[in-house]
């Protein structure tokens, strides 16, 4: 049976963990949380993610440390799932990658490890590890998924497609092999270089919010003179050039990706002196459609009537809010005087609190 180390297991890469110990690998997570690494082995893990606590329940051979070396002896396979957040400029911070390759690097020479990033990167960031790495006998892969909070274990096993950055054709062959068994529904499998798979990562999420903007867009035209935004819509997706899928009028993009996303395929144009103008004019569009929901539902409603919002998050299925674009609205709403209750979860309510306070009411449910 073939063994896989996973360097970073929250929310992410437990599921890609469980994902493989559930179609036959030996599966090693690693995490710097001690405690949160016991919950795992003693199977009291209280995940808010869907599915996972009864797949750690049932899992046999995944077990977590806090030891990196033992996960780097452990197998010649090593993915990392850690955080890349975005940093002031835009970019993203690979601080957390680079401080995994320098504690791999410190245990010296390997022979032949396969060294697979599947954070969200800045394209070349994995060709720039690899320079690095490659001398001590790593192999630097790129793989990252397409998932979204609240359904990642679904995702992980019905993707539309995978990708693959390789860092040489054993290494793709070794990552085809694990996606062929761990989909259930024969994927199509997209084998390319490091950088133009992080570029066709970011590329992809850009031209959804571009198609997304855009629908919102004709929508709020179509509202204003007086029509129904989704018959137009749904005419237009009829066009199999279109396609209604993400052509739906409604909020506006938000969430830990699509937005930060957007903007780090522009900057990273703008190093290559093309100006991404699609990608600053769906961010900007974004934001004016924002204005015109809030504008149009004030000068069509009575300010004494409260309105209740059954959700917040940036989609129903997930507990984070970043990004939000319901919680934005809910919020303008509140700001410009409309009595505004959330009903929500407790875990969602205490992050809504922390951040706006007594500006809107509450409800857990």
């Amino acid at each position: 049976m073939k063994k896989v180390s996973v360097i970073g297991i929250g929310r992410l890469g437990i599921c890609f963990s469980l994902t493989l110990e559930k179609c036959g690998y030996d599966v090693l997570g690693i995490d710097i949380n001690k405690d949160y690494v016991d919950s795992i082995n003693n199977k009291t893990l209280a995940s808010d993610e869907q599915g996972v606590g009864d797949h750690l329940k049932k899992s046999i051979n995944f077990k977590a440390t806090t030891d990196i070396k033992e996960g780097l002896d452990y197998s010649d396979i090593l993915y990392v799932v850690v955080a890349t957040p975005s940093l002031e400029d835009g970019k993203y911070d690979h601080s957390q990658v680079d401080s995994v390759v320098d504690k791999l690097l410190s245990y010296g020479k390997q022979k032949n490890k396969h060294f697979i990033i599947c954070c969200t990167t800045m394209p070349g960031y994995c060709d720039t590890v690899s320079k690095k790495m490659r001398d001590y006998g790593y192999t630097v892969s790129y793989n990252p998924e397409f998932i979204a909070q609240g359904t990642v274990l679904r995702d992980q096993a019905s993707p539309d497609m995978v990708l693959i950055g390789e860092g040489s054709k054993e290494a793709g062959d070794i990552m085809q092999e694990m996606y062929e068994k761990m989909t259930i529904n024969s994927p199509r499998i997209h084998r390319m270089s490091r950088t133009e798979a992080e570029i066709t990562k970011i590329g992809l999420n850009c031209f959804l919010t571009t198609k997304i903007s855009y629908a919102n867009m004709v929508g709020d035209i179509v509202l204003r003179a007086g029509g129904d935004p989704s018959v137009v819509l749904s005419a237009i997706g009829a066009d199999t050039r279109i396609g209604n899928k993400y052509l739906g009028y409604g909020y506006g993009y938000g969430g830990p990706c699509f937005p930060r996303d957007n903007r780090a395929l522009a900057i990273f144009a703008k190093d290559l002196e093309i100006d991404a103008l699609i990608s600053l004019a769906s961010d900007k569009s974004n934001e004016k459609h924002l204005e015109y929901q809030l504008d149009y539902y004030e000068q069509n409603n009575d300010k004494s009537k409260q309105i209740c919002f059954s959700t917040v998050t940036y989609k129903p299925e997930s507990t984070m809010i970043v990004e939000s674009q319901q919680l934005a609205y809910a919020v303008g709403l509140a700001k410009r005087g409309f009595d505004v209750l959330v009903r929500e979860r407790q875990v969602v309510i205490d992050q809504v609190k922390n951040i706006y306070g007594d500006l809107l009411k509450y409800e857990a449910i």
